[in-house]
């Protein structure tokens, strides 16, 4: 069966790496509750922060030469004993729910920061299923899994759902006994144009240790 995923080892010059672990480090608990909600665009200009830096370093091998307009990117940080995203397809969110039009990246990627117990990310043609504990597809036999590594990439279509296995890398269904390691990703979409109402990092008040 063809791979619906796309793995780079090593993605991103080690030194690069250890700054924007550094950097992130730095920034601490900051919005960690509305991690998933704190997203920032990017139009390839002067690079102003260290994330900025890294999609301008991998951009020429995760868009080639497909035409893109920028980058939607936010930090993903969460506990795999209490997962608190569900499956979904990337969407302008914004757009969304005011219209409920739907509009995906060209490109989804996520570069994996660290290594959890569990917490694979799911990739699937299938669509999310309102019926299932987080909104899992009911068939996963097509799926790739990912296991987080340290400077791991994964590149997929923007059109597929996707999701977090728990810290047991199942579906979760409710928070896990025990404590675990805080599993940490920078996810980047790919655009076409850009998604509605995305501030400019630099155009806003947060997370300023990411600064060059």
């Amino acid at each position: 069966m063809e791979t619906l995923v796309r793995l780079t080892e090593n993605a991103v010059p080690p030194l690069l790496f250890r700054r924007l672990l550094r950097r992130l480090g730095a920034v601490g608990t900051e919005r960690l509750r509305q991690t998933y909600q704190t997203t920032f665009w990017y139009d390839f200009g002067p690079a102003a922060n260290v994330v900025e830096d890294i999609i301008l370093t991998l951009r020429p091998h995760i868009a080639g030469k497909r035409r893109v307009a920028g980058v939607e990117w936010w930090l993903s940080r969460m506990y795999p004993t209490d997962v608190r995203v569900d499956f979904h397809q990337d969407r302008d969110e914004k757009l969304a729910l005011r219209t409920g039009e739907l509009v995906h990246p060209r490109i989804s990627s996520v570069l994996f920061l660290n290594r959890v117990r569990g917490g694979a990310l799911v990739v699937t043609p299938e669509l999310p299923d309102p019926a299932n504990p987080s909104l899992a597809p009911t068939r996963l036999d097509t799926a790739d899994l990912v296991t987080p590594r340290p400077n791991r990439l994964v590149v997929f279509d923007g059109t597929l759902t996707h999701g977090v296995l728990d810290a047991d890398n199942q579906i979760p269904d409710g928070k896990l006994p025990g404590r675990s390691r805080q599993r940490r990703t920078l996810v980047m979409n790919w655009w076409g144009h850009r998604p509605t109402d995305i501030p400019a990092w630099a155009d806003t008040r947060l997370y300023r240790a990411l600064a060059r």
